[in-house]
């Protein structure tokens, strides 16, 4: 039976709402962040060397990382999916099939990263410093934040809106591995993103993935996802 570590308001939320849309058997264990460090437990490291999540096992299988789950668990449960879930893996050599391997791989490889750096360039000034640093960290953080994170923010979510004006999945007209992989990166996008208010198309996004019922099950399974602002 596949086993979901789930870290509690982490990006393991859209496993759990993917294992819930499948329908397999699975057993959900909730790690608890640490309350100082909102960091993983150690826990997480018995069950894959980097002690991150989401990690699943299934049988003797240890799979870690998003993309990487979300692949396994497409090709090895989701042959025999019906209904909305009939195109999570797109038929090779279409386009619904290359705008899925696009989003797979943004979500990571450059979404997530201007978004984990704005939180962090955001947190820096609040940590415990000498009272004559914080002014410069201040300083500092915000230059960044301005000339370097915040643009490459406001580029993505002028993209991504753009995109879904014409798309109602993130690969066309059909849920595919794509929207579980952004899901997390759509929230934090949400969430961070200085103009998110002014965009409907987003906005409708989430709605129709918060609508569904496997993303409520998953929710109210594994808790709300969090995203710090």
């Amino acid at each position: 039976m596949i086993t979901l570590h789930h870290l509690e308001t982490s990006r393991s939320q859209r496993i759990l709402w993917l294992l819930e849309e499948l329908g397999v058997p699975y057993e959900l264990k909730i790690y608890p962040r640490d309350k100082a460090t909102k960091l993983a437990p150690p826990a997480l490291r018995a069950i894959h060397p980097l002690g991150k999540s989401p990690v699943i096992t299934d049988g003797d299988e240890v799979i870690a990382e998003s993309g990487a789950i979300i692949e396994y668990l497409a090709e090895t449960y989701g042959e025999q999916a019906r209904g909305d879930l009939a195109h999570l893996q797109p038929a090779p050599r279409t386009a619904e099939h290359r705008q899925c391997r696009f989003w797979m791989h943004y979500a990571e490889g450059s979404l997530m990263n201007w978004l984990v750096m704005k939180l962090v360039f955001k947190t820096i000034p609040t940590q415990p410093m000498p009272f004559f640093v914080k002014p410069i960290a201040r300083a500092l953080c915000g230059t960044v934040q301005q000339k370097l994170i915040d643009p490459n923010v406001d580029t993505a979510l002028a993209f991504i809106e753009q995109h879904l004006g014409t798309h109602r999945w993130f690969a066309g007209e059909h849920l595919t591995m794509a929207d579980f992989q952004m899901s997390f990166a759509v929230e934090a996008l949400m969430s961070r993103a200085n103009d998110a208010s002014h965009c409907p198309h987003l906005q409708a996004y989430l709605e129709r993935m918060h609508a569904r019922p496997a993303y409520q099950r998953g929710i109210a399974k594994g808790g709300p996802v969090v995203i710090e602002a």
